[in-house]
């Protein structure tokens, strides 16, 4: 039934290709994706695309410049093979926080990044929980931006009890926040911070009722886990029996890993939209569940050209 489909991978999130794949009953592309001496990308597709409906699964992760490179020269062997379409599927899509000028004379690298996936020849992107939606007007192809929210609300379902409050970290998130904590049954709390600077933030005050709660921090990404580990430690100072964080995208840089293990958050509980690395994945709180069903489905609905955002009624 998918004759026409092709699906392949770089080598940001290799695992994630081979799930959607499993789960489409499709086997992975071949490609050979590597460097020449100096660094350069080198990419062979090792199979006919000509005429084909072609996937290419890249999240744009550590190392992103590289990962990115990757995906776009990805695409542009596909145009120049004649595929009949070209999705790029970037999980999670780098670049995502600078969408907009915060100072003078500062790019807007979300742009950017967009404009050189569509000249690169990619005819459509699918990605999930953008950064800032306004991203998709960015692009002037199809974007579909898929929501982890199932996903979550799902396991939080089954293993979190009454008495819950939704966490938003920042006042951007708060209406993420508000839809899960409606689908939980769960009230809403919000955290106000100010940021100092890239990866700094300082805990101003709490909005909300969190005394005698279960208390689940959510995001779309966590980098450096400053600003939740700060959100962890005011939330417990003002009541809340237990913390957890529930994010989409665990970028999990720099001192994010030892500061979780310090902090008193429960259970950590992310995606596996970027690969984690070992010190990551040893770390006893962390959960990943895994968004290949969700994918998976949003690829073969775009084959067939039925809808994506009926996935989300």
């Amino acid at each position: 039934m998918l004759e026409r489909i092709r699906v392949f991978s770089g080598n940001a999130n290799v695992p994630l290709a081979q799930k959607i794949c499993q789960k489409l009953g499709v086997s992975l592309g071949k490609a050979n994706v590597t460097t020449f001496s100096d660094g350069e990308t080198r990419v062979e597709i090792n199979e006919n695309v000509r005429g084909m409906d072609v996937f290419i699964i890249q999240s744009t992760c550590t190392p992103v410049n590289v990962t990115l490179m990757e995906l776009l020269i990805m695409i542009d062997a596909m145009k120049r093979a004649s595929a009949d379409r070209i999705t790029a599927v970037v999980p999670y899509y780098g670049y995502a926080r600078q969408d907009r000028k915060v100072a003078p004379r500062a790019p807007i690298s979300a742009k950017l990044v967009a404009d050189l996936i569509t000249t690169a020849g990619a005819q459509r992107l699918l990605s999930m929980d953008l950064h800032a939606g306004q991203i998709q007007g960015f692009f002037n192809i199809p974007v579909d931006n898929l929501f982890a929210t199932p996903v979550l609300i799902d396991y939080m379902k089954k293993n979190y009890q009454d008495d819950m409050v939704v966490v938003s970290p920042d006042t951007g998130g708060v209406e993420r926040a508000r839809a899960f904590g409606k689908r939980l049954g769960a009230s809403l709390a919000i955290i106000d911070k100010r940021r100092e600077g890239p990866n700094e933030a300082q805990v101003m005050n709490i909005i909300g009722n969190v005394k005698g709660k279960r208390v689940i921090i959510l995001d779309d990404m966590v980098d450096t886990a400053g600003t939740v580990v700060q959100a962890a430690n005011a939330l417990t100072e003002a009541g809340a029996l237990e913390v957890s964080v529930c994010c989409t995208h665990p970028v999990l840089s720099g001192p994010a890993i030892d500061r979780i293990e310090n902090s008193n958050i429960r259970e950590f509980v992310v995606t596996d939209t970027i690969p984690l690395n070992e010190k990551a994945a040893n770390c006893k709180t962390m959960k990943v569940l895994s968004v290949s069903g969700l994918l998976s489905e949003a690829v073969r609905r775009i084959y067939y050209n039925d809808s994506v955002s009926s996935l989300f009624i």
